[in-house]
């Protein structure tokens, strides 16, 4: 696969050796650890360029290396393979791979990583709050871990990925192009990602997610007299919390906690209204709902109904 994403007008080094490019790729790509296999001669290379939120690196270490990572930090990273091949290992796991394959990192996984002779590969830096907000963007929902994807896959699998690659290389390297453009690639760098097979994202439109709004609102109604955390809420969706927000956003035009609010003051006026409904106080009712603060429900109160609420338990007569 013999293949330039990168030219030169992004090397940063070559023909040096594998201590200074690990260095410079702990200070950009993110903290791991190289073991040299064998001394030679110095080949070790790298181009490095940023576009938009993510960092793209082509690089070899010029000789066969070791390259381990206890933890990854809130970054993800994808590997593609030029040349050469790759030994993955991560939680009891091992795959070889050879060009043409892509390695997904997440965050938080330990891995270790096997080179041989004369290999070449890409990498692409992925922040964790970049891959959040393109799914916020698109409405796409997630469990509140995270994003999590299946760490092997084939090029064959994205269909058009090295031709967006390419453009995108040649896009970083153009120092005319303005920041909200190069943006936009990233984004499409990130939902052609989001598409593999095997990710925990649910690409599916928060507008067409109406059954998981209806399980929010029956749980909503049937626990209105008890307090309901945000986290319930996203458990029970199977969400993020900004995933949460934009589903409510999307059905309701408000807040997780303003529609509560909301629901809880008409439970009370439909009580304090309704004669058949046996009211011994506006205070009793209030706690009963969950304000324990009862100025600040009087407050509430008014602003959605226009009056206080014991005007509306002294109106029904």
């Amino acid at each position: 696969m013999n293949l330039c994403l990168l030219h030169e007008k992004s090397r940063v080094f070559a023909n040096t050796y594998p201590g200074v490019v690990s260095d410079y790729a702990n200070e950009h790509a993110g903290a791991h650890r190289v073991i040299q296999r064998r001394i030679s001669d110095p080949e070790a290379s790298l181009k490095h360029r940023t576009i938009g939120s993510l960092d793209l690196f082509q690089m070899s270490y010029g000789s066969r290396v070791q390259i381990t990572s206890p933890e990854r930090e809130a970054l993800y990273h994808l590997h593609i393979i030029l040349k050469g091949h790759c030994m993955w290992r991560s939680c009891g796991e091992e795959h070889g791979l050879a060009p043409g394959e892509l390695l997904l990192l997440n965050p938080g996984t330990p891995f270790d990583l096997t080179y041989s002779d004369c290999y070449e590969k890409f990498i692409v830096k992925l922040p964790a709050r970049f891959i959040d907000k393109v799914c916020s963007e698109n409405q796409w929902s997630y469990p509140s871990e995270g994003v999590r994807f299946a760490p092997i896959h084939r090029l064959e699998q994205l269909d058009g990925f090295l031709s967006l690659l390419s453009l995108v290389c040649q896009e970083a390297e153009t120092d005319q192009t303005i920041f909200q453009v190069k943006e936009h690639y990233a984004k499409i760098i990130v939902s052609k990602l989001l598409s593999l097979p095997g990710s925990n994202v649910s690409r599916e439109p928060l507008g067409g997610a109406c059954r998981s709004f209806e399980r929010l609102e029956e749980l909503i109604e049937k626990n209105l007299k008890q307090s309901i955390s945000l986290e319930q809420l996203a458990d029970l969706a199977h969400m993020s919390a900004h995933s949460l927000y934009a589903l409510f956003e999307k059905h309701a035009g408000t807040t997780p906690k303003r529609f509560i609010r909301q629901r809880k003051l008409e439970a009370i006026y439909a009580r304090l209204s309704d004669p058949q409904v046996a009211v011994s106080s506006v205070t009793e009712v209030a706690l009963d709902y969950g304000f324990l603060h009862l100025g600040r429900f009087a407050d509430y109160y008014k602003s959605t109904f226009g009056e206080l609420p014991s005007d509306t338990l002294r109106r029904r007569g």
